[in-house]
């Protein structure tokens, strides 16, 4: 559903309004502090979040009771501009492009203009030569009216800091720009009042004072905290851009154009144009436009630009393909199910745009300081200037202490240390196929002591897969066994298919068939009667079936009434990574349970497999979400990961709930955070993301109150010149963010090699596509002693778990017909 139709339908039902709005004039913490304080306290507002780093206010609202207009007048009321957001590409921030064009210019205007004035005040000092008409007491006046005329300009250019500034102080609302305005104004209105009793002190012939009046002139402090303030604003809000990269690259991912049947011509139109239900065709080397299902051809597809898994996925007719994804060998026909808004790539847009816009509980502390901090500030500056001149100092003098401290105060680094961090971090782990809706459930991950994970399509495949055939002659027993399920859709004949598949058995043709509910399926073959079920209906066939030490699987067995051909167990077998997700899990100290449906017997099997510290089994959904809150009684902060469907309950009343699948409507409205992989790995992957973000935003914040606690000091007692505190409040903002954007080289946790395995790295050269993958693991697994394997195709190698011996294995990719370098 596109916003505005969700917004219709909530208008009608009369429930709360979602809108965003652009919020400019902001500079730091306490401007986005005061902005959410008006607008919490307009009534019908249940609720309000502003966003420093992207300029944005989010709110939801009863409409009846508040519109479009109070909001915007209460926001320009507390001295900000603020306008609805309109449709427009996700992750572009037209406002923050203005801002930098703007910055620029400012730039050029002020840094030459403050270079020659830097001159003229303080070249001398170094040795620089004053041209003739300035030397001498008697032409301080024409010097201070050269360094007021090359100030002026750079003033005026940088002029938004005094009418932000001055207006919010008039509001009783002091914010950074108010700090800068008053530091600034104050060193400027000084010299312009020095510069006319400089001038009063020559028309008297006065030189001793006029030589005492020239070295009190701060022309130059005016202009260096504009200038420096901008240009640490300018690589505060470049760097600021950076944070935002995750965003673009999704959204450079969506083709511009689709091809369309219309009237049974294909057609290219704009993707925009396509809608549901239209049949598209994509060709080789082309990225999917929209979400479908294939109606015709086969295909390999790229899907790593969504889910992050770098091996392709063999498409067949009925199977969905998702938007931004790489047709890579044939032609596909699809039917388009999900378009613009609704598509796979625009959810995870959404959910990172989401993500980055929300707070987490750690920011409201600095939200609380910074909007209390300026008026402390200016009380301080006020306070250094009384004192010092009571003490007997001059007044240029304590007018520069207490400019100083204006200068070093300024919040910019308070109010960045949370918002970046986590858009940062956001970003990066999308790259993984993590999805994390808000900063709230990725700060509260990193509190996480148990994870709580379901059983089937979790750590398991949640699909049956052959895993052992008991038969003189396998090949001919599930020959006969495919021939009887090749017409069925049930689970069994899917798991028997795949494995003639997976060994190149050709299935033959029956002469006839009959299906028996409950109890299996009988077929003529080659003239002769064959019988496949339960061992019940062996039984009834008359067939002899040795039962002496049967496996605790669903086992399916064959014969005809002359002989017995052999049986096939089958299983919901783990996922490769499940092992490694609960050992590296536990080497982050944390517990990991199963809350399965399924009977306690397999759960205990798997659970012991897998080396998971719990089990509750036979669990109905229903009560799931009751074995959460009895975890959370106990004190535990716990995760829930599930499927996002039978586990929607527990998902939402665990305290993070983590959504393991292909990224379905119904697993992203109940998670906080959504796995597009389907790989219990990407928990430990989110887990350890959590953890660095926080680690990142404490140390972002200690920085920032760290550096304000000890520059206001020395600021204070007259130690910090007022030019140089402004290039450290700048450095500090820059500092900030750059710390922040560290994030970016996140690289998930190592994957935990299972206790008591043996792996090796093989480097194989000579594997094309899945179908050499397949090749290759199947030589492997054949290997005697040889447990797991999983072979990467894009990084041309094969881990292999277990107690074989390198020389069989590398002789066993050597006979399948690759390379193995050593």
């Amino acid at each position: 559903m596109k916003r505005g139709e969700r917004d219709a339908i909530l208008k009608e039902r009369g429930e709360n309004m979602k809108e965003r709005y652009r919020v400019t004039g902001m500079s730091c913490a306490a401007c986005s502090a005061r902005v959410q304080r008006v607008t919490e306290k307009l009534e019908g507002v249940k609720l309000a979040n502003v966003n420093l780093l992207a300029g944005i206010l989010d709110i939801e609202y009863d409409e009846s009771k508040l519109s479009e207009e109070t909001i915007i007048a209460a926001v320009v009321s507390a001295g900000y501009g603020a306008e609805k957001m309109r449709p427009e590409a996700p992750g572009k921030n037209r406002a923050q492009e203005e801002a930098m064009k703007k910055m620029r210019v400012r730039l050029f205007v002020s840094f030459p203009l403050l270079v020659v004035l830097m001159y003229f005040s303080m070249g001398h000092m170094i040795g620089l030569p004053l041209p003739a008409f300035l030397h001498g007491t008697q032409n301080t006046f024409y010097l201070a009216l050269i360094q007021l005329l090359l100030t002026l300009p750079v003033v005026i250019v940088n002029g938004v800091y005094y009418t932000r500034g001055f207006s919010n102080l008039l509001k009783g609302a002091p914010n950074m720009d108010s700090l800068i305005a008053v530091g600034s104004g104050a060193a400027l209105v000084y010299g312009v009042v020095v510069t006319v009793q400089l001038f009063i002190a020559l028309r008297a012939e006065d030189l001793t004072a006029a030589e005492s009046l020239a070295h009190q002139l701060y022309f130059e402090s005016a202009a260096m905290i504009l200038a420096l303030v901008t240009l640490g604003k300018y690589f505060e809000t470049k760097s600021k851009g950076k944070t935002g990269e995750a965003i673009a690259a999704l959204m450079d991912l969506s083709p511009q154009t689709a091809l369309v049947e219309r009237d049974g011509q294909w057609v290219e139109v704009p993707t925009v144009q396509v809608l549901a239900g239209d049949r598209v065709q994509v060709r080789p080397g082309s990225r999917i436009p929209v979400d479908g299902t294939v109606l015709e051809g086969q295909s390999d597809v790229d899907e790593s630009a969504l889910t992050g898994e770098s091996l392709p996925l063999h498409k067949m007719p009925g199977d969905p393909v998702a938007a931004a994804t790489m047709n890579l060998t044939g032609v596909l026909t699809f039917r388009a199910d999900k378009v613009g808004e609704d598509t796979t790539l625009a959810q995870m847009i959404r959910l990172v745009e989401e993500a980055g816009s929300s707070k987490a509980p750690i920011s409201r502390l600095a939200d609380k300081v910074a909007g209390i901090f300026v008026p402390v500030v200016m009380g301080i500056a006020l306070l250094t200037f009384t004192l010092w001149l009571l003490a007997g100092r001059e007044f240029s003098h304590a007018l520069s202490c207490a400019i100083s401290v204006l200068v070093i105060s300024c919040p910019c680094a308070l109010g960045l240390a949370t918002p970046v961090a986590i858009m940062v971090g956001t970003g990066r782990v999308a790259k993984f196929g993590i999805l994390i809706r808000s900063a709230e459930a990725l700060e509260t991950l990193h509190h996480v002591d148990t994870v709580v994970m379901d059983k089937t399509g979790t750590l398991t495949e949640g699909k049956l897969y052959v895993t052992e055939v008991l038969a003189a002659d396998e090949e001919r027993l599930l020959r006969t066994v495919g021939a009887m399920e090749q017409y069925s859709e049930h689970p069994i004949a899917r798991a028997v298919q795949a494995e003639c598949e997976k060994r190149g058995i050709r299935i033959p043709q029956p002469e006839s068939f009959e299906a028996v509910p409950g109890k299996g399926i009988s077929c003529v073959l080659e003239g002769k009667a064959y019988f496949c079920g339960n061992l019940s209906y062996m039984k009834e066939q008359g067939i002899s079936v040795p039962t002496e030490a049967l496996p605790a699987k669903t086992l399916l067995f064959c014969g005809s009434k002359e002989e017995y051909l052999g049986m096939a167990a089958l299983a919901d077998v783990e996922k490769k990574t499940s092992r490694s997700a609960v050992e590296t899990l536990h080497d982050m100290n944390i517990k990991v349970r199963m809350l399965t449906g399924d009977n306690r017997a397999t759960a205990e099997d798997i659970a012991g497999k897998l080396a998971i510290d719990e089990v509750s089994a036979d669990v109905l959904p229903a009560h799931k979400e009751r074995e959460i809150a009895l975890l959370q009684e106990k004190g535990h902060k716990v995760a829930m990961v599930g499927d996002g469907i039978n586990d929607a309950p527990s998902l939402v009343r665990a305290d993070v709930g983590i959504a393991i699948g292909a990224g379905t409507d119904i697993a992203m409205e109940a998670a906080d955070i959504v796995l597009m992989r389907s790989d219990p790995l990407d928990v430990a992957t989110a887990v350890s993301l959590s953890r660095a973000t926080i680690r990142n935003i404490k140390m972002n914040l200690f920085w920032a109150f760290f550096y304000n606690i000890i520059g206001i000091p020395i600021a204070a007692f007259g130690l910090l010149n007022p030019m140089i505190g402004a290039a450290a409040m700048s450095f500090s903002s820059v500092c900030v963010v750059a710390n922040a954007l560290r994030l970016r080289f996140f690289e998930p946790k190592m994957i935990k090699t299972p206790k008591g395995d043996k792996t090796m790295t093989i480097k194989i050269e000579g594997m094309m596509c899945k179908h050499c993958v397949a090749h290759v693991e199947k030589a492997l697994a054949a290997v005697s002693g040889v447990e797991s394997v999983e072979v990467s195709l894009e990084g041309k190698c094969a881990v292999v778990s277990g107690t074989a011996q390198y020389a069989a294995l590398k002789q066993a990719v050597i006979d399948a017909g690759y390379e193995v370098i050593d």
